[in-house]
């Protein structure tokens, strides 16, 4: 404002004076930043619930006479403006002034302090307290007044607010480049190539549905916007965060373009190979620890079905044992388990402009074929344990995902079950995982030999029964397989002369199963070199570990 509007400002709050959305005092320079905290946390609560544009409070005026006799507070100008970072420090969410305006009158200098209103949806607090004005006195916000804030955000789409002054200047030029490639990509049959090429940067996000009447809204910033054009979505937050836990401690931070960010993301994970071997065959199949798009498919439901009012960053957890994605808000439509089980459809979204624009550059879909196809089937198809979704914490999603096998048992059913319906698998998989599975369910895989034991006991049936339809079937191939790793051990010792339980260790490392222990592995070899001395193949020095292995010497 300019010095002239500043005094037309001054005239105009004295001459209305007090209400709930303006405050007076005569303060100088002992004026405590706590106290001016819980009046910005009042003014702007009281200013969201009244719809105005602003809450003042205003220094060096006399709140009796309602006459100007001017302040001397924090005259050095660094030292009033770190009063903003201050103020942004004890709120929550934060937030802090929208500006500081000084003016100089006849009478004294006057300070203006413009408050921001309240995001909808969000009552500002101050140190974990939240404040407001009744008449002219300081205290705390109501629930009714909460309540109020709060619903203001229940049905709206956060994601499709414009934001006012962003342009295409804000959005990174390389996301903008992809996703002109995606939309060019999916629309080629439907739109001539010449006319894609035409569209200028304006005319495209106004076709591929990223802008509203020329404006940028809040989800396409998320996807495409620069990082340093964020503050535009201030006080909410707009960040993912990936840490690593375990023997190495690691974390990074991911802000926007979230179109190119979340594939960058994924690289840190550290994603090592697997290996298990199916049954009938002799070279072990390699799996990786995790697919590239389950991982997309889960971080890009973070993104588009957070709550972003709750002003709380998307966090990945990655462990030895598996994936942890945490999201705010509750699950927003139905279960997971009802898009495994009965295909269900989304009737509706928290941020639907958000999870268009997604499915527009084909990071989603809208149709609920992501938690069954890529996440369930996928790992079903990997052999893996499914995911597992948790909601122990009101207004929180967390979905995780395995980076190991749990049960052998429980991998080679599906290697060898291939028709078993999504009821048998997920009562196998809650079964491995030491839960109870469903009981109209569990008849059914007892007749079919897949589970062993009482309630409460329960557990995936041993692998004879599993490996294949018959017993007879399986030790046939078993011994097949035998067979293999017992002649690896004499080639060996044929090129040796003589070995060790741990040279054989590191002869059959990578070969035997990864569904196997380390203490199966033992147990397998103790096994091979047992069979072989029975067998008069082999001979030994001693029955230890530290026994030394060599091809029997047979008389011609």
């Amino acid at each position: 404002m300019t010095p002239e509007q500043l005094r037309q400002q001054l005239d105009s709050l004295i001459a209305g004076w007090e209400d709930e959305c303006v405050e007076f005092k005569d303060a100088n320079d002992n004026f405590s930043t706590s106290d001016i905290g819980k009046y910005f946390s009042a003014l702007a609560n009281e200013a969201n619930l009244r719809d105005r544009d602003a809450g003042w409070l205003v220094f060096g005026v006399d709140n009796k006479t309602r006459q100007v006799i001017g302040t001397r507070y924090r005259e050095d100008r660094e030292r009033l403006h770190s009063l903003k970072r201050q103020i942004a420090d004890g709120t929550d969410p934060s937030t802090t002034l929208r500006d500081i305006h000084e003016l100089a009158t006849p009478r004294g200098r006057v300070l203006l302090f413009e408050v921001p209103p309240a995001p909808r949806g969000i009552p500002i607090g101050w140190n974990a307290h939240y404040y407001a004005r009744d008449n002219e006195s300081l205290g705390g916000l109501s629930i009714s007044k909460q309540d109020a804030i709060r619903a203001q955000g229940a049905n709206a789409d956060w994601s499709a607010v414009v934001c006012a002054g962003a342009t295409v200047s804000d959005l990174h030029p390389d996301a903008l480049a992809k996703a002109r490639e995606v939309f060019t990509a999916r629309h080629q049959g439907r739109i001539p190539a010449e006319t894609l090429r035409s569209w200028s940067d304006d005319e495209f996000l106004a076709n591929a549905k990223l802008s509203i009447n020329g404006g940028i809204p809040r989800g396409t910033l998320l996807l495409l916007g620069k990082t340093q054009s964020t503050h535009y979505l201030s006080p909410y937050v707009a960040e993912i965060t990936w840490k690593l836990e375990g023997e190495e401690i690691a974390y990074e931070h991911f802000h926007p373009p979230f179109l190119l960010e979340t594939s960058r993301l994924y690289q840190r994970i550290r994603n090592l190979p697997l290996t298990l071997l199916p049954p009938n065959q002799l070279i072990p199949i390699e799996i990786r620890k995790y697919d590239e798009r389950m991982v997309l498919e889960a971080l890009h439901n973070c993104i588009a079905h957070q709550d972003y009012s709750r002003c709380e960053r998307i966090v990945v957890t990655e462990r030895a044992t598996g994936l942890e994605f945490q999201n705010g808000g509750d699950f927003y439509d139905g279960k997971p388990l009802d898009y495994v089980l009965q295909h269900r459809t989304p009737k509706r979204y928290r941020n639907r402009f958000l999870a268009e624009a997604m499915a527009n550059l084909r990071m989603m879909d809208t149709m609920g074929f992501g938690i069954r196809t890529v996440l369930f089937q996928g790992q079903r198809s990997r052999y893996m344990p499914l995911p597992d979704y948790s909601f122990s914490q009101p207004g929180e999603v967390v979905m995780r995902l395995a980076g190991r096998f749990m049960d052998e048992n429980y991998s080679r059913v599906l290697l060898t079950n291939t028709s078993l319906g999504w009821p048998e698998v997920l009562a196998l998989d809650a079964i491995q995982k030491g839960q109870t599975p469903d009981k109209n369910v569990l008849p059914g895989l007892r007749r079919q030999h897949l589970v062993e034991g009482r309630k409460g006991r329960l557990h995936v049936a041993s692998e004879v029964a599993l490996a294949t339809d018959t017993v007879e079937e399986y030790l046939h191939h078993r011994a097949f397989d035998d067979r293999y790793f017992c002649d690896l051990i004499a080639d060996y010792l044929k090129t040796k002369g003589e070995g060790r339980r741990a040279d054989f260790a590191r002869l059959l490392s990578g070969k035997l199963s990864d569904l196997l222990t380390e203490k199966q592995k033992e147990t397998k070899i103790k096994y091979l070199l047992q069979k072989l001395r029975r067998s008069g193949v082999l001979v030994s020095d001693g029955n230890t570990k530290a026994a030394v292995w060599r091809l029997a010497v047979h008389e011609p």
